[in-house]
């Protein structure tokens, strides 16, 4: 036996130092997605830690696709147990994704290292989703299937036998001459010696992006009460303080869905237990009824290293890691054993009594904190693999426990990764600058993931304001309070308007809900970048007078980032403003556009400098649009409620929406029951407008009590 372990050694450390190039073969695996074999991949990946599924249904009716690339120009090289990839790129060509990115949304030039991580400030591939997908201005992605830190060279390394490659310059007298020349490929090292690749085609941008969150599963759906308010108090609170919040926020008018606990629910937490505390919670199961009854659920913060004082610890101990965090053990969930201790206890203590969903914090990094890469796990996967994968580990089996129970949560976690589009979880962190956060907003529909630009607290009632009016426009309307206590009214001098807007959010909710069963049923990310959007790369139509602005400003805007605006849907445009602004400037996609509260036109593939003032967050609407909307309520839709519609027209152009329907919070829309109701809007003989909405489907769900319909544009 020793001498055949030693011959088996022996032939790995030879097969390790053997160089050899391969052309790819390309197999189409689902409609429009192509996958290629590399070596000997790993065992363990993002994708078989994420456990989904592809939706290849939804994939067909995305639309057909070519294979997007010249296939001879990609190439594959393996040696000393590592993978170096290529894959072309054109000179005009411009690159998006690669993660979770802050401050950046062009990636062309950049060089990254993905690497699962609490954000530090820098856009360097350190981040909590450091997705290995991206995706290319001319109309395909790309996606790298691997657990490993991998290094990225987004067209920032020169070779010297390129195809198309820059011309070398002097730099003594050429004033052109430039340290980061032009690169005409993407370069990927993956540490290991093989892996799966992934491309998919388009032919746009944004059908490559639908094509990977559809091969994900498809994105998440929440319950319609995941889309109302939620207040994160603060970390030490009892069960009668978390009362008195909820009816201060029913008092003073404020809607409120669900409320977040932060570390002092448990008995003790940095490590946790996973238990409650008894002194400030004597009766869980009696708290969470008692505040079910007043519309508001309740979600949990933890961690998920356990303290040598759970009452899990001897059990889970032998699943866990090597190392510890906060001198908690790590369980190892890739492993089963530790994953039905760990996640038995969450069930019997907390989502059998009604807790609604988890915060699930410290997945992430930094690396002073998490375990290090010299850790050992049980199941034999390396650290590295574990530090990629632990989100996609915690949000999978969580959201697996109400899947038992035929109910849907809605949650928060501190990492992703590929694979993860279909989870349930938003992304948030401690990193609190909030143009950096709009930034991130328009980067998650490259990465699949949701992210809050969550308002903690803020210097003015100025910077609340701006913070909160964000907020509405986002995946999850949070405040976070654990440290602060900051409440929606704590700012006296814009308390009125944070009311409207939170109110404008619970209007809003026919509409975003309609917009998260497009993200699950055809995959369009409901938050995205402005280049995805048609009409956004064409010329100018004309410039806006009398706006000082530069010769043609639009195309000039078209060719830099744009990452202070963002789409919202089918339909919105989204311009923030931040502290100390007090006008901007917004580029509109070609079409005519409209002014969201006002209904007037306000421009046309063209730049438009806006003074708002502090009220308002510019928001503008397509040509046509149609915004359902439901009544100002302080609670979202109870299950099954019929909820009347105030149908808002834009513009001058006939338009219609699909509205969703379904119970709005059990998986029953995956055995059919759902509706797609169609809202259309037309001028009648005389020209009038007119709208209708399609009838109800026999034995389909339907909520939709009186319609109004409301024109807009005068």
């Amino acid at each position: 036996m020793q001498s055949k372990s030693l011959f088996s050694f022996i032939f790995l450390l030879l097969f390790a130092s053997i160089t050899f190039s391969q052309q790819p073969q390309w197999t189409e695996v689902a409609p429009g997605v192509w996958k290629a074999v590399i070596g000997k991949p790993e065992s363990y990946d993002l994708l078989k830690a994420a456990g989904t599924e592809p939706n290849k249904s939804a994939l067909g009716k995305v639309g057909p696709a070519s294979f997007p690339l010249n296939k001879p120009d990609i190439d594959a090289t393996v040696t000393d147990g590592k993978t170096y990839l290529r894959f072309p790129l054109q000179k005009q060509e411009q690159i998006f994704g690669f993660g979770l990115n802050f401050q950046t949304v062009y990636q062309r030039g950049k060089i990254l290292q993905l690497h699962v991580d609490h954000y530090g400030g820098k856009d360097n591939g350190r981040t909590h989703a450091p997705t290995p997908f991206y995706i290319s201005s001319n109309g395909y992605g790309v996606f790298i299937n691997s657990a490993r830190y991998l290094t990225v060279y987004a067209g920032a390394g020169v070779r010297r036998d390129s195809k198309n490659p820059p011309v070398a310059k002097d730099r003594n007298t050429d004033k052109t001459w430039s340290a980061r020349p032009y690169s005409d490929a993407v370069e990927i090292l993956v540490p290991a010696g093989g892996v799966e690749v992934y491309v998919f085609g388009g032919p746009k941008a944004i059908d490559a992006i639908r094509r990977y969150n559809l091969f994900n599963g498809g994105g998440t759906l929440p319950p319609r009460w995941g889309l109302g308010f939620t207040q994160r108090v603060q970390r030490l609170y009892n069960a009668d303080d978390v009362k008195n919040e909820a009816k201060a926020f029913e008092e003073k008018g404020y809607p409120l869905d669900f409320i977040g606990l932060e570390p002092g629910w448990q008995s003790k937490s940095y490590p946790c237990t996973f238990e409650w505390d008894k002194k400030r919670f004597p009766n869980p199961e009696q708290f969470v009824k008692d505040m079910m009854k007043v519309g508001i659920r309740i979600n949990l913060w933890l961690n998920p290293y356990v303290s040598p004082e759970a009452s899990i610890y001897n059990s889970i101990k032998p699943f866990t890691a090597s190392h510890t965090v906060w001198v908690g053990a790590v369980p190892d969930f890739s492993m089963p054993e530790a994953r039905k201790i760990f996640f038995g206890q969450l069930k019997k203590d907390q989502v059998d009594i009604g807790v609604s969903g988890y915060k699930i914090d410290e997945v992430d990094g930094y690396d002073h904190y998490l375990w290090p890469d010299v850790t050992t796990f049980p199941s034999g996967h390396g650290a590295e693999q574990m530090r990629q994968t632990y989100g996609l580990l915690v949000q999978r089996y969580s959201a697996e426990m109400y899947r038992a129970l035929n109910t849907r949560t809605f949650g928060l976690v501190r990492a992703s990764n590929g694979g993860g589009s279909s989870f349930p979880y938003v992304i948030y962190n401690d990193y609190y600058d909030h143009a950096d956060f709009i930034t991130a907003l328009i980067n998650s529909g490259f990465a699949g993931v949701l992210w809050t630009p969550e308002a903690r607290a803020s210097k003015t009632g100025e910077e609340w304001l701006r913070r909160f009016q964000t907020v509405v426009f986002s995946p999850m309307a949070m405040i976070n309070a654990w440290a602060s206590g900051t409440k929606p009214w704590s700012y006296p001098e814009v308390a009125e308007q944070v009311k409207q807007y939170s109110l404008l959010r619970m209007q809003m909710i026919p509409y975003w809900y309609s917009e998260f069963a497009r993200y699950h049923f055809e995959g369009t990310p409901i938050f995205r970048a402005m280049n995805l959007e048609e009409g956004f790369s064409h010329e100018v139509k004309k410039e806006a007078v009398n706006q000082n602005l530069e010769q043609n400003p639009y195309a000039e805007a078209i060719s830099k980032e744009i990452k202070d605006q963002y789409m919202a849907g089918e339909n919105l445009l989204v311009a923030p403003l931040f502290t100390g602004q007090t006008s901007r400037k917004v580029v509109l996609p070609k079409g005519k556009w409209f002014d969201f509260y006002t209904g007037a036109y306000v421009g046309d593939g063209e730049i438009i400098t806006v003074t708002p003032g502090l009220d308002k967050i510019p928001v503008y609407v397509k040509d046509g649009a149609i915004i359902p909307m439901m009544p100002p309520m302080l609670h979202a839709p109870a299950k099954g409620q019929v909820i009347d519609l105030e149908v808002r027209h834009y513009g001058q152009k006939p338009g219609s929406f699909k509205l969703y329907d379904d119970d709005g919070e059990t998986f029953n829309y995956e055995k059919g029951e759902y509706s797609w109701r169609t809202i259309t809007v037309e001028r009648d003989a005389k020209g009038q407008w007119k709208g209708s909405i399609s009838a109800p489907e026999k034995g389909k769900p339907n909520t939709v009590g009186q319609v109004s319909w409301n024109f807009m544009t005068k």
